[in-house]
Formats: C-alpha cells, structure tokens, sequence
C-alpha cells in the first residue's frame, strides 16, 4: 500500500508546491481534490493545466485518485450542493456533470479511482425517491467509467444519506457495477461506531479502492491529526495487509491547512512504521 495526502489538507499552498511537500515528505500517492484553485472545469487553462498536473505526478512518481468533496465547488452559498439527490433535474445533472468531468480527469491522470458520497437531502424526500436518485446517479457514472476505464470509489459519509456500511452494501447491490466499489474513511467508521474499522475492511476486500486516514472520536465527525482521537491503528493496517490492499492510504486533514507543512511530516512519521 502507498501513504499519500489529500490536497485539502494544503488548501492555502498552490497545488504544484502541495504535490512537491506532499512528495518530499515521503508519500506515494495524493488524493487530488478538484477544487476552485485545483484544476477547476471552468479555467481558461485547464488542458495545460492537466497535462502539468501529470508531469508533475511523474516527476514525483505520485500514484493518485480524484477527490470530489469540495465544500462550494458548485455553490457558493450551500455546501456540498447540488447533490445526485438534489430535488430537481437540473441540479442533479450539475453534480452529475461535474462527476462525469472528474472521470475524464481521472482518466487523463492514470488515477486509481474517483471517490465521490450521495450527499444529503435537504427537501424531506421519501426515502425511496432518494434511492432510486442515488442509484440511478450511480449507474449512469458507471456507464461513462467504463468507457474511460476509470473505477469510482463511493464513500459512506456521517450525516449523508448514505453513512453506514450496510447502507454502502445496498447501494453496492443495487448499482451492481464492477467499476462500483469503496472509499473507506476509517474515521467515520469510529465516529459511527459502525463496527469495527477491521470488520470494514474484510467486507470488502474486492472492492476497496482508496482509503481516508485520519484519527477521530467516537460521535464526533471531527478528522484528528494522529494521537488525538481514540482510533486503535494497528488493527486498521493488520486488516489491510490481510486483504492484500496495495492502494493509497490517503491522510485526510482538510481543518489542518494552515498548519499543512507540519502535519505532513508529523502524519507521515506516524503512519509509516505500519507499512514498513
């Protein structure tokens, strides 16, 4: 498996010196969150700008998956909205075009996935709506994935429609893609006390693509540096290697930019002795 970093985790740096420090600290890999001032759909230069982004990743012989939780990327005035949830068309096919966008991208940067979450629903939706929103979402990616040969990566997330593992599991079946597999945040796994992050991992050992990595407290969806949440690690890393996973192993600090530099070097001196 490969250590790597999350790009909002430097959201203050340029992406060109947050690649170099996440790469002279040590890492393998990066977790590219496409963000206004990372590789945006809408810049003037985004097709120097990309082929920038893969000398760079060469240069450094950085692997990569393509991130898509920035906080306001499509809003700048709600969060993480619209979602494949959102209450109308039109804003579902917002989200859509941007996943879609973030699947080419992957494509044009050799990344291992596309990890992406269902969002929230703001509406009081019935319950079954959302589903057949969030599947059908789903499936049309898979559909334009596979024709970019690109895997995508759902990620359950705390507080979003889709949280828990066997929530993922329905979402698994249903959407029954190959390219369909899993973002494991092991923090959210704690924070939901939804098992054990071990039990996790061996659920799917054939569909574990990108791995979040970050401390945290139980009922708490706060991303921790190291040591300051409750997380047992060697476990987490014992599961790993007993499902044979070789992909990244993302640190996900994104509240931590402003001390970005430090918590590189501080997650990377933690984290390296279990994939020693």
């Amino acid at each position: 498996m490969r250590l790597g970093y999350n790009t909002n985790g430097l959201a203050h740096h340029r992406w060109e010196d947050a690649l170099a420090l996440i790469a002279e600290a040590g890492y393998r890999s990066v977790a590219i969150t496409v963000d206004h001032h990372c590789l945006p759909p809408w810049s003037p230069t985004l097709p120097g700008d990309v082929e920038q982004m893969r000398a760079v990743l060469r240069r450094f012989d950085l692997h990569c998956v393509i991130e898509t939780g920035a906080r306001f990327i499509l809003d700048p005035r709600r969060k993480h909205a619209p979602t494949l949830l959102s209450s109308t068309p039109e804003e579902q096919q917002r989200r859509h075009d941007f996943l879609r966008y973030s699947i080419d991208l992957a494509a044009a940067l050799d990344a291992d996935a596309v990890s992406f979450w269902s969002g929230t629903d703001r509406d009081q939706t019935p319950t079954e709506t959302l589903w057949s929103r969030l599947v059908e979402g789903c499936r049309a990616l898979c559909d334009h994935a596979q024709r970019q040969a690109v895997r995508l990566a759902f990620e359950p997330e705390p507080g979003m429609f889709i949280q828990t593992g066997d929530e993922f599991q329905r979402l698994l079946d249903e959407v029954n893609h190959p390219l369909f597999g899993l973002t494991l945040d092991v923090g959210h796994v704690h924070c939901l006390q939804d098992g054990t992050i071990a039990e996790q991992i061996h659920r799917w050992p054939d569909r574990l693509w990108n791995i979040h990595m970050e401390d945290m407290q139980p009922g708490v969806h706060e991303h921790l540096p190291f040591g300051e949440g409750t997380i047992a690690f060697v476990p987490v890393f014992t599961a790993l290697k007993d499902v044979g996973y070789t992909g990244g192993v993302h640190v996900e600090l994104a509240r931590h930019s402003h001390e970005a530099p430090v918590q590189l070097q501080k997650s990377f001196a933690f984290l390296s002795p279990f994939v020693s």
